[in-house]
């Protein structure tokens, strides 16, 4: 399969290359590749070896990504990819993600529409490691994917370049994006990243009408302290209360082994921030104690009743050519979006 040109890669000196499509900035001298293991230098020209390379195809509920306000219920094609621009110790898909070397196949754009075509999907994921550092590829998916009428949905960590986050984000319908930490020395030192970049991306998703919902993945003795899990629910509140906060609890894998989360601990944070954000909901735990399902704002209906990632829509209605529901009790607007 082809490659195509690269973007975000300029020439630098001694035939190297410098990549801005994440803020690593990585400059990638001949014969090696970026940070992220999939961005190339060979013999001084930037190349994409894994442009189309798919190390997962799966039909997922859209619950799992986790997409709680964007059609609730329906399936999603998702794409998984290989190589991550962090290093987070407690990752969970780290056998694609810190790696290039994962087994996989070639997908042209074409291919992949016509496999959400033929699995009848409205929409198509990208998702379980990090799709940005694809940017080429997501950007000629996405657009094939809105020429057929289909959606696109990111599932991302956020640690992109302005000019990267600007163009992916145009094409995308509906995003969750991680805020791992409201620390950027958690970012620089344990997980490799850079926490204003992040924020910028989900400023930008904001501004950019994007369905917008975002995890944080409560990891003991690193960020559950309450001043931190504050301070990450005044930043969302302060572009919006309205926006989705997942809270996920951790359990050991990859090379970190702290105790798995307390889930009556995540249970007391989803609560705190729920004074704060209008919908907080809570993850990987079994007593979800109503922070899986969504209230209408106004008169406290169940729109929507969810175990595990199963979904039922049983509290909303949608006008004929009207993008939002309505809730079906007292016929205010909510959340979700179809």
């Amino acid at each position: 399969m082809a490659e195509p040109q690269p973007r975000y890669v300029t020439p630098a000196p001694n035939r190297g290359l410098r990549c801005s499509l994440c803020p690593h900035g990585c400059r990638i001298t001949p014969g090696r590749a970026g940070l992220c293991r999939v961005r190339r230098n060979q013999d001084g020209e930037a190349r994409l070896p894994y442009y189309g390379y798919i190390t997962a195809l799966a039909e997922d509920p859209l619950e799992k990504k986790p997409l709680y306000h964007f059609r609730p219920g329906e399936g999603v094609l998702s794409l998984g990819f290989t190589g991550c621009n962090l290093r987070c110790p407690f990752c969970q898909n780290w056998r694609i993600s810190q790696s290039a070397g994962a087994p996989g196949r070639y997908m042209p754009v074409e291919a992949v529409i016509a496999a959400a075509k033929a699995g009848g999907f409205r929409q198509i994921a990208y998702t379980y490691s990090e799709p940005l550092v694809h940017g080429e590829f997501l950007l000629d998916c996405m657009a094939a994917a809105h020429e057929s009428g289909i959606a696109n949905v990111l599932v991302s960590n956020g640690c992109a370049g302005p000019d990267a986050a600007r163009d992916i984000l145009s094409l995308t319908d509906a995003a969750n994006i991680d805020l791992k930490a409201f620390s950027p020395e958690t970012y620089a030192r344990v997980l490799g990243g850079d926490l204003n970049a992040v924020l910028d991306c989900i400023r930008a998703a904001r501004a950019l009408g994007i369905l917008l919902e975002v995890t944080t993945l409560i990891v003991p003795g690193l960020n559950d302290g309450e001043a931190e899990t504050a301070a990450c629910a005044d930043f969302l509140a302060g572009l919006s209360p309205e926006i989705p906060w997942h809270l996920s609890a951790y359990h050991p894998d990859y090379c970190h082994n702290a105790p798995p989360t307390d889930p009556q601990a995540l249970l007391k944070a989803a609560q705190s921030a729920r004074r704060r954000l209008r919908y907080v909901y809570t993850g990987n735990i079994p007593c979800s104690r109503g922070f899986e399902d969504t209230p209408c704002a106004f008169c406290g209906a169940l729109l929507v009743r969810r175990r595990g990632f199963r979904a039922a829509v049983q509290g909303i209605r949608r006008e004929a050519g009207a993008k939002n529901y309505v809730c079906a009790a007292c016929g205010r607007p909510t959340p979700i979006r179809s």
